[in-house]
C-alpha cells in the first residue's frame, strides 16, 4: 500500500526559488508541514533535474515528506524519487507506470471531468486538479475551473485528488469543501520571504478542517 499524504502539497519553481533555492525551500516549508515536494523545472534537463532532486532527497530522509519528480522519467528513476507527476501533453499513464514500476506514485494532471473519469486508479495513483485560478507560474494552462469545477472533477475521478491553481491560505476551505484531498501551492511558499512561516499558515488553516 502505497502511503502519501497530499494535504500540503508544495511545487517548486526554480525562478520564484531563486533567492533561496528550491533546496532550502524545500527544507523550510517540510519543516513548516509541507508533506509532499514536487520538484518542477520545465528548462533545467535530466542532469540537472538529478542533481536538484538528490539534494531534496537527501534533506527530506526521515521527514515522511514524499519527493515527486515532474515530468522527467528519467531523473525520477535516477533519484530515486517516492513518485513521478505527469501532464495531459506527457507520455501516457501507462507508459509511465511501465517506466517506474509498480511501487512509485503516479500523478496525473487533469483538467475536464472527462479526462478524470477516464483515470484507471490501477496506474495512476492520484490527480492534479485544476487550474482553480489563473497563475503566473504555469502561462500554457488551460481555461481556470473555479471552485465549482474543481468539486465536478473531483466527483468523477476515482483516485485522490489535490487541487492547483493560484491557491493560497485563504482558499484552504474551499478547496477541502470541494472534496479536495489537499490542496497544491507554489507561489504561496516558493519566493515568499520565509517559506515556513508561510507554510505553518497554510497548515494551520488544514489543520482547522481536518479537527
Amino acid at each position: 500500500m502505497k502511503r502519501f499524504d497530499l494535504s500540503l502539497y508544495l511545487v517548486l519553481d526554480p525562478d520564484l526559488c531563486a533567492g533561496i533555492g528550491m533546496v532550502e525551500t524545500a527544507r523550510l516549508a517540510v519543516a513548516g508541514g509541507a508533506t509532499m515536494v514536487q520538484l518542477r523545472d520545465k528548462h533545467g534537463g535530466t542532469a540537472r533535474m538529478i542533481d536538484t532532486g538528490l539534494a531534496l532527497k537527501e534533506i527530506l530522509k526521515g521527514t515522511g515528506a514524499s519527493l515527486i519528480v515532474n515530468d522527467d522519467v528519467e531523473a525520477a528513476v535516477a533519484i530515486g524519487a517516492d513518485g513521478l507527476h505527469i501532464g495531459q501533453d506527457d507520455m501516457g499513464p501507462a507508459a509511465a507506470r511501465a517506466m517506474i514500476g509498480p511501487d512509485m506514485i503516479l500523478g496525473l494532471s487533469v483538467e475536464t471531468g472527462a479526462l478524470a473519469a477516464a483515470i484507471d486508479p490501477a496506474i495512476v495513483d492520484y490527480a492534479g486538479i485544476g487550474p482553480v485560478f489563473a497563475t503566473p507560474t504555469k502561462t500554457d494552462h488551460k481555461q481556470p475551473i473555479g471552485f465549482d469545477g474543481l468539486a465536478k472533477l473531483i466527483e468523477a475521478a476515482p483516485v485522490p485528488t489535490v487541487a492547483i491553481g493560484g491557491l493560497k491560505s485563504e482558499h484552504v476551505a474551499s478547496v477541502f469543501a470541494a472534496g479536495a484531498d489537499g490542496l497544491a501551492v507554489v507561489s504561496a511558499i516558493c519566493g515568499t520571504l520565509d517559506p515556513r512561516a508561510a507554510t505553518i499558515r497554510i497548515a494551520e488553516e488544514i489543520r482547522k478542517i481536518r479537527r
